[in-house]
């Protein structure tokens, strides 16, 4: 989107900036094997992490294909939650709905230290620990917040004004909704899913926890390598967190452009 307006342009020039300095920075740490300070170049190279990534017993291909689906579940289910709760609080009146919205914030309220610790005996009890239906759950109770705000926020102001217009004329409900208010909301549900993704895609201590080391995602792996000082195989590593998650985003804008298209 182009821009006339000087001071715009010149934030828009800076964020760019800002994003990409760092990320051909992190580019370039992956081939460097020795960057002493205060060089401002690296005085060696290597493809040594690149190749511990591809042919190493880190299992890259497994990593992300679990990942990616964990955080797909969490972001779809996450947004499901979402929008029937923000719907039944904004479009309906029953007792316990303030109770509702109160609760939706609660994960945000406690440490999320003590939130995986306390949620980790709860799911003992019932048999989910340790398997990826307990992280799911975990990663869903931690996304819920953002989900159902940005969700909310958007109910509010789409309404259902045009809902009870195409019931009128005679459309059942559910062609009412998804001919008039589903178009409008889109945008929030990728906006929804996205948060939902990218939460879930980057826990790492309720993962580690809830998971007990059987449920491995690309965080599990990434955080270890930050902490031990490798910075060859963190850069990777890193790298293909930011490009796998910029991957699924733009997988999201394109569902959003094809059922755009399917519900004209």
């Amino acid at each position: 989107m182009r821009t006339k307006h000087p001071l715009l342009r010149a934030v828009l020039r800076l964020s760019a900036t800002v994003i990409v300095i760092p990320l051909l920075l992190l580019l370039l740490w992956c081939v460097t094997a020795r960057w002493p300070w205060p060089q401002l170049f690296p005085r060696q190279f290597s493809l040594r992490a690149l190749r511990e990534l591809l042919f190493g017993p880190a299992k890259l291909w497994r990593l992300l294909g679990s990942s990616i689906a964990l955080a797909s579940c969490v972001a779809v289910l996450g947004t499901a939650v979402g929008l029937l709760t923000a719907r039944a609080t904004e479009l309906y009146e029953f007792r316990g709905k303030a109770l509702i919205r109160f609760g939706a914030f609660l994960p945000l309220l406690v440490p999320g230290t003590v939130f995986a610790m306390g949620i980790q005996v709860t799911l003992l009890r019932l048999r989910l620990a340790d398997t990826a239906a307990g992280v799911v759950l975990v990663h869903l109770l931690a996304a819920l917040p953002y989900c159902i705000t940005i969700m909310t926020d958007l109910t509010h102001r789409v309404g259902d004004a045009l809902e009870d217009q195409a019931a009128v004329l005679g459309a059942p409900p559910w062609r009412a909704f998804t001919e008039t208010s589903l178009p409008l909301l889109l945008p929030g549900i990728l906006s929804s899913m996205s948060m939902a993704f990218i939460i879930s895609y980057s826990q790492y201590f309720t993962t580690l926890l809830v998971g007990g080391g059987r449920v491995r995602t690309l965080a599990l792996v990434l955080v270890p390598y930050i902490q031990s000082g490798d910075r060859s195989l963190s850069a990777v590593y890193a790298a293909v967190f930011v490009l796998s998650a910029v991957m699924v985003f733009a997988l999201f804008e394109w569902a959003l452009w094809r059922s755009r298209r399917w519900l004209e």
